[in-house]
């Protein structure tokens, strides 16, 4: 085996899990961490064939005592349903999480990338968001745990970089979909294919009129794995998303479509907080890792669609 030793905490997870495979056939021996709160065994399965493939149920609030070249630290809940669950854990999962995969990183010498999220520009001032924008976050929110968990984790990423002399990156994440999406993760690509392939009424929450970008995962993936080997000194942060940009009425009509359902749309309040607008400026990742999104929305929302209808009961 000529490649690195990789752990990637979160690597149950619907994100982590495509990663782990995509790092696996590049060669590498991965070491997947998750205590499955949200992660999947499932997702996993069948990367335990491999003699380069080992999982350790663990949660990073507590230290993991391993030996590695690179960390990708993934290991949070992503979808509002799931980090209110336990705010408190969350916003944990966020700062001792960082600090316990930093501290490990500054042991090992390895490179440490964190997934970050579009969620530290809050609801955006301005359209789109570039990585300059610092951000309209509410700091006493019911998405406060989530949204100013990953800012403090920048911070602190940063912090170590310059303090200790840590190698860092920091990617921020925009809407990612595809297979692996749990059904119940209340996220709007998850809900409105799981409504339509049961022929349930598709609910929008507010007018309709909000947008969202849609990122393919395996794009994600590419992206993730082009910064964490690109120069040293570009830490980041920079986006990953697809800047196409779509109102939750048209990615609605686009999965009733694609499925054949015969769901009606309905109407609901909108969560507090939620943010009006989310698209990704990419120049950065354009410019200093050579990537951009390569599979639009309507055929990465096939492969969702597809791996949907072999997994729920329709």
């Amino acid at each position: 085996m000529s490649g690195k030793r990789i752990l990637v905490t979160g690597g149950a997870g619907f994100i982590g899990s495509h990663l782990c495979e995509e790092l696996l056939k590049q060669g590498n021996d991965v070491i997947c961490v998750d205590n499955l709160f949200t992660g999947q065994k499932n997702n996993i399965r069948h990367l335990m064939k491999s003699d380069y493939f080992e999982f350790i149920r663990h949660d990073i609030i507590e230290n993991v005592y391993v030996e590695c070249d690179q960390i990708y630290n993934l290991a949070c809940p992503a979808s509002p349903i799931h980090y209110q669950y336990d705010p408190i854990k969350t916003s944990k999962a966020c700062f001792i999480g960082s600090l316990n995969t930093l501290g490990l990183a500054k042991r090992c010498g390895a490179r440490i990338l964190q997934a970050s999220t579009s969620e530290v520009y809050g609801d955006p001032e301005i359209h789109p968001q570039p990585e300059s924008y610092r951000g309209c976050v509410n700091t006493i929110g019911i998405r406060s745990c989530y949204d100013e968990g990953k800012r403090i984790a920048e911070t602190l990423f940063f912090d170590y970089h310059r303090q200790h002399k840590v190698s860092i990156k920091v990617v921020r994440i925009f809407n990612t979909y595809g297979p692996r999406m749990r059904a119940d993760d209340g996220r709007v690509v998850s809900n409105f294919i799981v409504q339509a392939l049961r022929n349930q009424d598709i609910t929008i929450y507010g007018d309709g009129k909000q947008t969202r970008s849609f990122c393919f995962v395996t794009d994600l993936v590419d992206g993730m794995i082009r910064m964490m080997n690109s120069r040293e000194d570009f830490t980041g942060p920079v986006n990953l998303g697809n800047p196409g940009e779509f109102t939750m009425l048209e990615l609605a009509e686009m999965v009733i479509k694609l499925t054949g359902s015969k769901s009606k749309i309905i109407y609901m309040p909108l969560p507090e907080d939620d943010p009006a607008q989310r698209k990704p400026v990419i120049d950065l990742a354009k410019k200093e890792l050579n990537w951009e999104p390569t599979i639009n929305l309507e055929d990465g929302l096939k492969h969702t669609i597809e791996y949907f209808r072999k997994t729920i009961d329709i």
